[in-house]
């Protein structure tokens, strides 16, 4: 599985995983909206389904949402130029809660009493359902089905007089894994949660504060990377009478060790960004080497599933000495509007996407190697390509380890009973359903020691992988069931 399958492919396998979101703002700059497009273009890799700005011109808050993608929309002068104002946020989506709709495309936007305000948020509030059902009984109307909107409610709620003091009390009430932008008419505020599962990181450009899902959405515009913001920090920042731009931090719950998710090294992250201090890239690279060491295999050809895959496949052909080659060859002009995805296109595959370079696989011993394992479709279908291509054996490295749970902190994930790895007994079963020869995935300590330099310790994980382990790093509210042990007995998929 790659994250570079296109939901066009998801409607055909349900064999991805994706990341709900990335979020943009920027505040005081005269090119705020154009600025903010191209962050998102950056970000596009986060979510494919939709994209939002909004703006502020000193008067009236502006908006355009679309379905699809940044560049279809927001390459438009005529677009950007219904976004005045040196103020705005963004957002790109791939749902998660919520059904596909305009109304839940994002930034969501609330005129309260206290002023206009408008939120885009990464992640999922394991309470939001919880708070949502609270929010209806006394007789108010939800006006989408997203969890960002019971942040507004909540806002709207609050007896606090400013609007910080109301956002602060909103985010005191929920739960999960999340990173936040907001928009008022003087401020761009940004919070992320107690345990900064989801990123978010602060930068300048000409002296104008800027958040944003990655770093390589300040690389675009050419900002400053100033710093991460800190797990459980809001930060505001204010725009002054004398147009200054004053900027406060607070901490409104107690403070916690940091766990990010381990997925955003693993293949959400764009390569060419910096998550929490650390090179994506050399991350995924030495998942790569670590794998070759703990599951070796004689072979000829070591071949990433592109593209996620691919500095996996380096690490692994550096420190196995067997050559890289690219074997896999992307159509990266295929996109899911291409053609209605019928029974008989269904036959054609992964192909649409993915084509074997024949050249480099006939009569080899073929070392595949991909990020991860979901369902375990789209792996059975790139096996028979590379066979049908001539190879002598197919071998499948996975520098993750195997999953076995369902997320809820911004994952679209199956539900337990279709993960494969809960379907097959153990990973010779999973090797005879995929068609490999062998197949072999990455330790949790090999992970860790690829993340962050040292081994898991279980007494206290230094990331959230809950994915891998069960063991969830906060209550989950919303579900079904009761939790024995950090494990769920019973599992609920995501609205």
């Amino acid at each position: 599985m790659s994250d570079s399958f296109s939901r066009f492919e998801d409607e055909l396998d349900g064999d991805t995983l994706h990341e709900e979101c990335g979020v943009f703002g920027i505040l005081g700059h005269p090119e705020a909206a154009t600025l903010t497009a191209l962050g998102l273009h950056a970000l596009q890799h986060r979510g494919q389904e939709a994209a939002g700005i909004v703006s502020f011109d000193g008067k009236q808050f502006r908006a355009e949402k679309h379905m699809g993608l940044v560049g279809d929309h927001y390459t438009n002068p005529a677009t950007l130029a219904k976004l005045p104002g040196e103020m705005a946020i963004g957002h790109t989506r791939y749902s998660t809660t919520g059904e596909v709709a305009l109304r839940n495309v994002q930034p969501l936007f609330a005129e309260l009493e206290v002023g206009g305000i408008a939120i885009a948020h990464n992640g999922n509030f394991t309470n939001g359902l919880t708070l949502r059902r609270q929010i209806i009984s006394t007789g108010a109307i939800c006006q989408s089905t997203s969890d960002t909107e019971v942040v507004l409610h909540l806002i709207a709620r609050s007896r606090h007089f400013s609007t910080t003091d109301r956002f602060i009390d909103a985010i005191r009430q929920m739960e999960g894994g999340y990173s936040m932008v907001a928009l008022t008419r003087t401020k761009l505020i940004a919070a992320r949660d107690p345990i900064g599962i989801r990123p978010l990181v602060m930068g300048e450009l000409d002296g104008k504060p800027i958040f944003c899902s990655e770093t390589c959405a300040l690389d675009i515009i050419g900002a400053k990377y100033v710093r991460d913001v800190e797990n459980g920090e809001i930060v505001i920042c204010e725009v002054q009478p004398d147009s200054s731009i004053a900027i406060d931090s607070r901490k409104p719950v107690r403070p916690e060790p940091e766990r990010l998710c381990l997925f955003e090294y693993v293949y959400f992250a764009r390569p060419d960004s910096i998550v929490g201090g650390r090179s994506v890239y050399v991350a995924r690279k030495n998942m790569g080497i670590n794998l070759a060491k703990e599951a070796p295999v004689e072979a000829d050809v070591v071949v990433p599933v592109p593209d996620g895959g691919t500095p996996a496949a380096l690490g692994y052909a550096q420190a196995s000495g067997i050559p890289f080659e690219y074997g896999i060859i992307r159509n990266h002009y295929v996109g899911r509007t291409f053609i209605e995805p019928t029974q008989q296109i269904r036959a054609f595959g992964v192909k649409l996407k993915h084509s074997a370079n024949r050249a480099m696989i006939a009569g080899k011993r073929v070392v595949l190697v991909d990020d991860s394992i979901v369902r375990g479709t789209t792996s059975v279908k790139i096996v028979q390509m590379i066979r049908d291509a001539g190879a002598s054996e197919v071998h499948i490295r996975v520098a993750s380890p195997m999953i076995f749970h369902p997320d809820f902190y911004g994952i679209d994930t199956p539900d337990a009973d279709k993960l494969l790895a809960n379907q097959c007994a153990d990973v010779e079963a999973m090797a005879d359903y995929i068609g490999c020869d062998s197949l072999a995935f990455l330790s949790i300590d090999g992970l860790y020691r690829a993340v962050g330099g040292e081994k898991r310790d279980p007494a206290r994980p230094q990331f959230t992988d809950h994915y891998f382990t069960g063991e969830y790093p906060t209550r989950l509210l919303d579900r079904d069931g009761e939790t024995v042990g950090n494990k769920l007995s019973v599992m609920v998929s995501h609205g």
